[in-house]
């Protein structure tokens, strides 16, 4: 897998993936994402200020995620370990279902941490929806702690922290 910084042509692209990956959440009864977020117009954000990335499997972006310092007032709710740090925000990570269960996600926040540190970043901040199983193993098994939640509309995300 290669990765590459998102371009507005691949918006299409951006949301059907999305969009399967809302379907497959809500065939596992995990209400995370919806039509109201994230919408088109964060993705077009996310890319035109240079946050997005596409990881590709040959031609096909097989995962998405965007890199930033930006983050919502709820993460003042955290009880950050490393207060003083570098630090970078991970927002919506998000695999293609047609390549879920190979692993990819777990290669892709490899290759987040490994891109941040190599940038002389200290630290990954994220959060992560406390009724998605899925997201909850991999950020715990990556060595995350949970740091503080953050209160949203779609209820309770557990703010997380990383020292690389």
């Amino acid at each position: 897998m290669h990765y590459r910084l998102a371009e507005e042509k691949d918006i299409g692209s951006i949301m059907h993936l999305v969009a399967s990956a809302v379907a497959e959440l809500e065939n596992r009864g995990i209400l995370q994402w919806d039509d109201l977020y994230p919408a088109e117009e964060v993705f077009l954000s996310d890319i035109r200020n240079g946050w997005l990335y596409a990881g590709m499997q040959d031609t096909d972006i097989a995962v998405i995620y965007a890199v930033s310092r930006e983050c919502d007032e709820q993460y003042a709710n955290g009880n950050w370990k490393y207060p003083g740090s570098e630090y970078r925000v991970l927002h919506r990570l998000c695999v293609d279902p047609r390549f879920q269960n190979r692993g990819v996600a777990k290669e892709t926040l490899r290759h987040i941490e490994e891109e941040l540190r190599e940038n002389g970043v200290e630290t990954v901040r994220l959060d992560v929806f406390c009724n998605n199983p899925y997201a909850l193993a991999l950020y715990r098994r990556s060595g995350y702690e949970q740091v503080g939640t953050a209160l949203w509309r779609k209820g309770t995300f557990y703010l997380m922290e990383k020292h690389l």
